[in-house]
């Protein structure tokens, strides 16, 4: 019955004109093995999936130690390289370029973060490099600080989404910065991904009743016990918080409310 209603009442997410119907991406590092990070994207029914250019084979010469790429289906994902990596511009810039001449898609997930302790993005070499690859006509999708100010700014050089993280890369701590996410997602005019930090499906839903386009999923699944089952649970919070969301949230009320009154009752005369 539940698949049925959604499958009534489509509600895809457009990114550059191009419509998904997951709100749900995923991220590839961190696996105990490419075979059970290529079960879990399916059952995530994920249609992003986002690889670190370093651990993928561009050489064509088949490395079996950077072979990511044979699992992943480019059929039925789009494949999203990104710039992890990189500590600046130049280098994310090459990066993007290396995939494109590679064969990889023309969207590039830009992650410039030089600090390998805390892996928090820099907002200038990040500002820098989205308007070089905007002009170079790449789709460019910016994993930043959760700062209004930078989302703008990259709204207005043209990138096709802004991802600000919820709280540090892997910490699985949640949305630590709900209440800039929530400015970035009031003031914006491109999807807004919440990108880095969530930990559990509890949080992915939350940050999806928040106003969120989607979520960006990596560590919370692929340490889990069972991260085929953690994919799952991750799809169906995404679409519950979703859901949410179009149903229109109740708002918090200082006092109780009674849901069924018995004022009437009680004092009905029934003499």
């Amino acid at each position: 019955m539940v698949n049925a209603l959604i499958a009534e009442v489509p509600d895809p997410m457009t990114i550059a004109g191009r419509e998904f119907d997951s709100r749900l991406l995923l991220g590839t590092g961190k696996f105990s093995s490419n075979e059970i990070m290529s079960s879990s994207l399916s059952a995530a029914g994920t249609e992003i999936v986002t690889v670190a250019l370093r651990r993928a084979d561009l050489t064509g010469k088949s490395d079996p130690f950077a072979n990511i790429l044979d699992f992943i289906d480019p059929e039925k994902y789009l494949l999203l390289p990104n710039t992890s990596g990189a500590n600046t511009a130049d280098e994310a810039v090459r990066l993007a370029r290396l995939a494109l001449a590679a064969g990889l898609p023309n969207w590039i997930k830009l992650e410039i973060h030089p600090d390998p302790t805390h892996l928090l993005p820099d907002p200038i070499e990040t500002l820098k490099a989205a308007k070089t690859l905007v002009e170079e006509g790449f789709i460019v999708l910016p994993y930043i600080n959760a700062d209004p100010v930078l989302a703008k700014r990259l709204q207005d050089t043209g990138v096709a989404t802004v991802m600000p993280l919820g709280s540090p890369i892997g910490s699985n701590q949640g949305l630590l910065t709900r209440h800039q996410i929530q400015i970035i997602i009031e003031q914006a005019t491109v999807p807004v991904i919440v990108d880095a930090g969530i930990g559990t499906p509890s949080q992915a839903a939350d940050a999806m009743e928040m106003g969120a386009a989607g979520v960006l999923v990596n560590t919370a699944i692929a340490i889990a016990e069972k991260p085929e089952k953690m994919a799952n649970a991750f799809r169906l919070s995404v679409i519950a918080g979703r859901e949410a969301r179009l149903a229109g949230l109740a708002a918090a009320q200082e006092k109780a409310a009674a849901t069924s009154p018995l004022t009437t009752f009680l004092y009905q005369d029934n003499s």
